[in-house]
């Protein structure tokens, strides 16, 4: 049509200061501030600095086993963990997670995948600074909707 241009994918802005290349295989936790672009394999948790502005991005040739908490994460490879992006998640064509989704803005494309939950978040919720996930607390602090049971196992 006239006057109507392709949009394109919204990106957050920053550079990536650092790069795990597609031979890099690291096995233990990344913490990390700025931009993390991973072409390579991490086994372990990825964690942004808290307070920080960091921007994660997974190539299609990258891979996560482990959990990832930041605010903006690009993903268009494989994650086997749960996500938390506290400002925006993008799922490129490729994406493919297999573990939890927590977001406040989500962007997929045709084809990314998730094998697990999409929880909405507006707010993070201390992420995985503690040792419990958002899971873990809704598990341990019910509903006050829910019947609790007496002694002989009848419903109050």
């Amino acid at each position: 049509m006239l006057g109507k241009k392709k949009q394109k994918p919204r990106r957050p802005h920053g550079n990536f200061d650092t790069l795990i290349s597609s031979r890099t295989t690291i096995k233990g936790d990344v913490h990390f501030s700025g931009g993390l672009h991973v072409d390579g394999q991490i086994r372990g948790k990825v964690l942004a600095e808290d307070g920080s502005d960091a921007v994660l991005r997974i190539s299609e040739v990258g891979e996560i086993t482990g959990d990832i908490a930041a605010p903006h994460v690009i993903i268009n490879g494989t994650v086997h963990g749960d996500v938390y992006a506290t400002a925006h998640l993008e799922l490129a064509e490729k994406a493919a997670i297999n573990g939890s989704v927590y977001y406040n803005l989500i962007q997929m494309a045709i084809g990314s995948s998730v094998n697990g939950n999409l929880v909405h978040q507006r707010e993070p919720s201390g992420l995985l600074t503690q040792d419990k996930t958002p899971a873990d607390e809704a598990l341990e602090n019910p509903g006050l909707d829910e019947p609790s049971e007496n002694s002989d196992g009848k419903s109050e």
